[in-house]
């Protein structure tokens, strides 16, 4: 078999480039120091986070007010405005409302113990595959 000269390079960089532009440009499963998933979960239970978000793995999470956070470790963002890492993600879920004034994102009272413990859980919500995140749950979509 015959090849073009330089055609496993161009191929690679296609790879490379696809791979670098996907919007998932952050990494999977961050470490949240001191955080706990299982920890995580029942704060989000407690707090009630899930009357506002679709929240995969958190009983009755099914709220239609927020954005569903399905495949949240997937996402460059936190509340459009901050990069999704760590320190990040748990300030807005302590301060939403310093983050970005006007949220409809209510400032909880989460401490900071549970805010880590929240980012830790929301970091295991991946998606595992090539693509865009997964839908939104037809449940979640009013009218459905």
């Amino acid at each position: 078999m015959t090849r073009a000269p330089g055609a496993l390079a161009r191929v690679a960089t296609v790879v490379v480039m696809g791979l670098a532009c996907r919007e998932e440009g952050v990494v999977a499963q961050q470490r949240v120091p001191g955080g706990s998933a299982a920890r995580g979960e029942r704060a989000l239970v407690a707090y009630g986070c899930g009357s506002c978000h679709v929240i995969p793995g958190v009983a009755a999470a099914s709220g239609r007010v927020g954005p569903p956070l399905t495949d949240f470790a997937d996402r460059t963002f936190v509340a459009g405005k901050l990069r999704n890492e760590p320190t990040a993600l748990t300030t807005w879920i302590q301060d939403p409302q310093i983050v970005s004034p006007g949220t409809a994102m209510p400032d909880l009272g989460v401490t900071n113990a549970d805010a880590r413990d929240m980012a830790a859980y929301l970091y295991t919500l991946v998606s595992r595959r090539l693509g865009p995140p997964h839908p939104i749950p037809e449940r979640a979509i009013p009218g459905h």
